[in-house]
């Protein structure tokens, strides 16, 4: 035939065996090593937001305070009650209002270190709508010269590309600060990850245990006539079918063991590294809440006593995470929509209104209205008030 050169040379030959030459390299180097989750976006959210309690109400807790922070448009020289641009942030598109909005583009940069908001235009300058697109979605397509020149949104298979370079920008991104990359952020989640990781496996730990009855392992002794240890491999293999079908899982906890044939069954009590469990567990949680900036009172994290009450925590959790963050977005985004228009205003929080701040605005402004040597203009630019326009 004219294919024989094709059958194998002999009917004695070993069949072909095929393997990767790193294999055994492979299984070595991972043998033993710590297993960690992935740290993209995707599986950081997966693991440190849908299923971690601790992540979940640490991101939940900063984007619903920083999201409620009520916003003022102002100028060098007067406050404005109504604008253009405060409509838009009142009613940034038909599916979601200011609150929703805020808290989604608050919650993309916890979660990732990156927020995008796409501006729908119509025939006039300033934009229709606001939407905050996916940050896992987006790609940056840099430049020559390093600036992003487009941003890629890829969803369904397909890709919209949303040029930079000409006109307005469609998109304002804002990024935490990273060390190690020029275009994009770095998230508290990947700060936490590891501590996501403990407190995540010490949870499967616990409900492996619930599912064993609450109690910790013991040992079959078994001992045979005339001093023989073994058994044989009929017994065991009987031993091992009754113990996972009628001794183990939450169902069958209580239930009453029959021993027979020389078993004698020794219980084994927790050990020392098994009473410091929940301390191990406690440990990662309050990790996970100082990466994102929370006091671990106010998650109801026992053993911090940083804060001598609650009323303290919540004021050292507005000053330090919620304003500095709020402040920043609402930075960028007024950088970014002033764009549009050409006027000179600024977007921010206004501190009147929290009530976390009350106190210390009192204090403030009772140590203001004190001082006698400074004029009512000097006054109102330390309380970050606008001039007094004289209508004369």
């Amino acid at each position: 035939m004219v294919f024989d050169f094709l059958r194998r040379s002999g009917g004695d030959s070993a069949p072909e065996q095929k393997a990767s030459a790193t294999g055994p390299v492979v299984a070595y180097h991972s043998s033993g090593r710590v297993a960690w989750s992935p740290r993209d976006t995707v599986s950081l959210t997966r693991t440190g937001f849908s299923g971690n309690p601790v992540g979940f109400r640490s991101v939940k807790l900063i984007a619903e305070a920083a999201a409620a922070l009520p916003l003022v448009l102002q100028d060098h020289s007067q406050r404005y009650d109504t604008h253009p641009l405060l409509s838009l942030i009142r009613q940034p598109n038909a599916a979601q209002g200011r609150a929703e909005l805020m808290e989604a583009l608050f919650g993309q940069l916890l979660l990732s270190g990156n927020g995008y908001v796409e501006a729908v235009f119509g025939e006039g300058v300033v934009p229709l709508e606001l939407h905050v697109l996916r940050s896992d979605r987006m790609s940056v397509v840099p430049g020559a010269d390093g600036w992003p020149v487009a941003y890629e949104y890829a969803v369904g298979g397909k890709k919209h590309r949303f040029d930079m370079s000409a006109g307005a920008a469609p998109i304002c991104h804002i990024k935490s600060f990273h060390p190690q990359d020029d275009h994009y952020g770095f998230s508290p989640m990947q700060a936490a990850a590891m501590a996501v990781d403990v407190h995540n496996a010490a949870s499967r730990w616990s409900k492996a245990l619930l599912d064993n009855a609450a109690r910790p392992s013991g040992a079959l002794v078994y001992r045979g006539a005339e001093g023989q240890g073994s058994m044989s491999e009929d017994q065991y293999d009987r031993l091992v079918t009754e113990m996972e079908s009628y001794h183990q899982g939450a169902r069958n906890a209580g239930r009453p063991m029959l021993l027979e044939g020389g078993l004698d069954w020794k219980p084994m009590g927790f050990s020392p590294s098994d009473m410091e469990f929940q301390q191990t567990k406690e440990a990662a949680a309050r990790e996970i809440a100082l990466a994102f900036g929370v006091p671990p009172m106010l998650l109801g994290i026992q053993g911090d006593a940083t804060y001598a009450n609650y009323q303290e925590a919540n004021r050292a959790f507005y000053r330090l995470t919620v304003l500095p963050l709020a402040t920043r977005v609402a930075a960028a985004l007024s950088d970014w929509l002033t764009r549009f228009t050409g006027e000179m205003v600024e977007l921010k929080p206004d501190l009147d209104q929290v009530p976390a701040l009350a106190a210390e605005r009192d204090a403030q402004w009772a140590r203001v209205s004190g001082a006698e040597f400074l004029t009512d203009a000097e006054k109102r630019s330390l309380l970050g008030l606008p001039p007094v326009v004289d209508d004369a």
